[in-house]
């Protein structure tokens, strides 16, 4: 840290505020909370500056929570500040190596900053300014698709009520229309970056992935080639396998992690179950889990899994998916 004091500061993000604890190589621990806003972001780099933190000397860390970790992580990045952004099952991990039992924000601030100090976490990369637009654009869709579900259900409680049914239809056509309009924003926005729009034409090159799916994937996750590997990109999703054993008499189901970002997990159920049907190489991986008495559902989870393969497969090596070709290709199956 070119010969300076060094410094870790941990942020523990929730919705509202920030909590932020930081400690220097003497130990002494400073804290205070931040409101999760821009001002907030202000005030946190001000109060960094007067502790004495300075950007070659500073190691930042907090766990990805997603949208409410993003704007902070991207502000302190983009102002030149060394971010690491961590999945949270390995500050769940080092919390239990250290055997702690306070859970407080202001304890978690901390335990971030000592992990920061301990592991030497890498530094997290913000996405491209043309990835956080379509990030926006992917999010409004999302609330839109939400609230056309929730209208849905609404209609069908309003049986008997005329006047209530002709409000809903109205507001459900309106959703409708900037749906669709929505979509062609994405669409045009991904056709204005040759980047983005090649990454989703080797998406789409996989069977029961298409254009929706693509463009969550490079919302959410941005260059998926920052991954050292297929298997920690899974890791980060949280579809790989946790085995349940121990000796001889322990033998639970296998099932997956669940730690890790939730909303792109959700995002490739569906395109799991159609994979299963229409891209060979799932449909023989899922016949003969079957065929291995495996549950559906977990047939399902390791379809994903094996989908997030193909996925850092395809970005990595710039070739479109061929089943023929890739499924006898160890090094395509293992992401490079």
């Amino acid at each position: 840290m070119n010969g300076n004091t060094g410094w870790w500061v941990g942020i523990d993000v929730a919705k509202s505020k920030l909590d932020v604890a930081a400690f220097d190589e003497r130990g002494k621990i400073k804290s205070h909370v931040f409101d999760n806003s821009a001002k907030g972001f202000e005030a946190l780099i001000a109060w960094l500056r007067q502790r004495g933190c300075d950007l070659a000397s500073t190691r930042v860390c907090m766990e990805a929570t997603g949208p409410y970790s993003e704007a902070v992580s991207t502000t302190l990045s983009d102002e030149g500040w060394y971010v690491s952004v961590v999945n949270p099952s390995r500050i769940k991990g080092f919390a239990q190596s250290e055997m702690a039992r306070n859970k407080t924000d202001k304890a978690d601030a901390a335990l971030l900053a000592r992990f920061a100090q301990a592991m030497k976490p890498e530094a997290w990369t913000p996405p491209a300014p043309e990835v956080r637009q379509l990030r926006a654009l992917v999010d409004r869709l999302q609330a839109l698709k939400e609230m056309q579900q929730q209208e849905a259900n609404r209609l069908e409680s309003a049986l008997n009520q005329p006047a209530m049914q002709a409000s809903i239809h109205s507001h459900m056509q309106w959703l409708r229309d900037n749906i669709k309009e929505l979509e062609r924003q994405i669409d045009d926005h991904i056709d204005r970056h040759p980047g983005l729009r090649a990454d989703v034409e080797l998406i789409t090159s996989i069977p029961g992935l298409g254009n929706t799916t693509a463009a969550k994937v490079l919302a959410y996750l941005g260059d998926v080639r920052r991954f050292k590997n297929a298997k920690a990109l899974a890791a980060f999703i949280g579809v790989t396998p946790r085995l349940k054993e121990s000796g001889s008499s322990v033998r639970g189901r296998s099932m997956i992690s669940r730690n890790g970002h939730a909303y792109i997990r959700h995002s490739l159920y569906m395109p799991a179950m159609v994979a299963l049907k229409y891209n060979p190489l799932i449909k023989a991986f899922g016949l003969r889990l079957k065929g291995e008495g495996l549950a559906p559902k977990a047939v399902i989870s390791a379809s994903m899994h094996k989908l997030v393969r193909f996925i850092y497969g395809v970005l990595k090596t710039r070739v479109m998916f061929n089943a023929q070709f890739l499924g006898n290709s160890l090094d395509f199956q293992d992401g490079i």
